[in-house]
């Protein structure tokens, strides 16, 4: 990798790939796209990294996706650097109160929501197999604001040579069957060979190529805010329902955060006044003596639900928000955008670079868009829990009963922290199209330390030369690794894609490397 222009084509192109959009989900695509030997420019129309309260955490999917890359030690400092704001939830000191010399905390068992029903970190069973083989990922991304993971991103970027241009904004584009033309405003146009929208709800890339975009009209209008306030001593901690709506207040002092099913706003865009936050407020909350006098942060929402039918017409792609949007209840955006950045990077990498056919990106959208309507679905739920009518209220009920048992936690934080994503791939194993137990080898490492570089992995762990020499022809898109695996002895091989998912696997007694030539021609094949 050279100055992060055109790498893969010659086919007049100033760069590989354009990434619309300048997000922590734009910036991960770009760094994905690198790792594979493309050349990116991320355009962003924001001059400065968007400081306004949005995601709190990323869950264990998204955490697990970044510590693949090597970005564990950053994860793991940031969310050090604002444990202050979980100690509502963990009982620690935070970093900045903690003695010379004494221990790092460790990071709380994500346990989390639903619907406002918080769930009961005792009644957790991490025994249960969705946990296992997780790795030290698990639970670090909890406490990292999406600010400060769009830094960390940024930073990565830059390393990899990607080129970022802020304060600029994509105004159009031209698109044919070579490439794509981006307009950035007056007469600056670049050409690429490829554009991919990571460019928000809102998404220009997405209105202006077409993409369909069904789903549900909103019904509530959302305020979430940091604030300095007078009275909050009176409101309930945490996460509170009313005959109103819901309300939060903290987990840091003058968070808040207020729900009312009163239908969307009118202009989501216009300024937020702390009077308009404070009525929100004593509506839902029923304390007139609250009174907000400045908002350091703050933003609207809605439960606006919409997903584009696909994620690719022709050359222009979509991702993130651009992809789907929904209520952010459950913290499943964030997440769900990484998931689909470390998806595609990889296979339009190889696109780019002649290493693969154009079909391959048929597998995006074929894996990620069920996952995408399943947030959907998961945040639609809680939307009718949370409604205020009788049966509502009702049902509230029994789901609070049932999530205050050991099965019921257990199941809904599966749910939550994505581990239970998998996608529908050729093979027997039960590990296909699983995302990748992270082993513990016999060298002292970890299967996760060795796909830092965005490649993807046969593992042998069986020291069969027959089955590494099937990955010969592959030496530039697979690597090979020889190790011991004693905590799973009855798995003598992994094939693990550059997005960590098990594209082919093998036990003791497998008839020797059946299916592996398949999954190699399957996902690394050159065009």
């Amino acid at each position: 990798m050279t100055d992060g222009k055109n790498e893969g084509a010659d086919y007049g192109a100033d760069y590989d790939v354009v990434v619309a959009g300048g997000g922590p989900v734009g910036l991960f695509l770009a760094c994905e796209l690198r790792l594979g030997g493309a050349g990116v420019l991320v355009v962003e129309r924001l001059a400065e990294v968007d400081e306004t309260i949005k995601a709190g955490g990323i869950n264990t999917a998204g955490a697990v996706a970044l510590y693949r890359r090597g970005m564990l030690p950053e994860l793991a400092a940031a969310w050090e650097r604002n444990l202050w704001r979980m100690r509502a939830f963990i009982g620690e000191r935070s970093a900045g109160e903690r003695s010379a010399g004494a221990p790092r905390a460790t990071p709380p068992k994500f346990a989390g929501h639903f619907a406002g029903i918080m769930m009961r970190g005792d009644l957790f069973d991490d025994s249960d197999p969705a946990f296992a083989d997780i790795g030290p990922a698990d639970g670090v991304g909890l406490g990292v604001p999406q600010a400060e993971l769009e830094r960390i991103l940024a930073a990565r970027a830059e390393r990899l040579g990607v080129e970022v241009r802020r304060g600029v904004e994509l105004t159009g584009f031209d698109a044919d069957g070579e490439g794509v033309s981006v307009h950035l405003g007056g007469d600056n146009t670049v050409r690429t060979g490829w554009l991919v929208g990571c460019d928000g709800g809102r998404s220009t890339v997405r209105k202006l190529a077409g993409f369909d975009f069904p789903g549900t009209d909103p019904e509530i209008t959302g305020y979430q805010a940091v604030v300095e306030m007078t009275g909050g001593e009176r409101l309930g901690a945490g996460w509170n329902t009313t005959d109103v709506g819901t309300y939060v207040n903290g987990p840091f002092p003058g968070r808040i955060l207020t729900v009312e099913f009163d239908g969307p706003p009118a202009d989501r865009s216009a300024p937020i006044t702390a009077e308009e936050l404070q009525a929100s407020l004593r509506r839902v909350s029923g304390v007139d003596e609250v009174t907000i006098h400045e908002v350091h942060s703050s933003t609207r929402f809605t439960d606006n639900a919409r997903q584009a039918t696909g994620y690719r017409k022709g050359r222009v792609l979509l991702a993130g928000d651009a992809a789907h949007v929904h209520s952010p209840f459950g913290g499943q955006g964030l997440n769900l955008g990484l998931g689909d950045a470390m998806n595609l990077g990889w296979k339009l990498a190889a696109v780019v670079r002649g290493l693969a056919p154009d079909s391959l990106l048929d597998s995006y959208t074929a894996e990620r868009h069920p996952i995408g309507a399943w947030v959907l679905d998961w945040t639609r739920a809680q939307i009718a829990v949370m409604r205020p009518d009788r049966h509502a209220r009702a049902l509230r009920r029994v789901v609070t009963g049932l999530a205050l048992t050991t099965s019921g936690t257990t199941y809904l934080v599966k749910q939550i922290s994505g581990v239970w994503q998998h996608y529908d791939l050729p093979g027997e194993h039960a590990l296909t199209g699983q995302s990748a137990p992270d082993l513990e080898l016999s060298d002292g490492t970890r299967l996760g330390d060795h796909l830092h570089d965005g490649r993807a992995l046969l593992l042998d762990l069986a020291d069969d030369p027959k089955l590494r020499a099937r990955a010969e022809g592959y030496a530039d898109r697979v690597g090979v690794l020889t190790a011991a695996c004693p905590g799973r002895p009855e798995l003598t091989a992994l094939l693990v894609r550059p997005d960590g998912f098990v594209a082919w696997a093998a036990d003791k007694g497998d008839e020797e490397g059946s299916g592996l030539g398949d999954a190699l021609s399957r996902w690394f094949v050159a065009a």
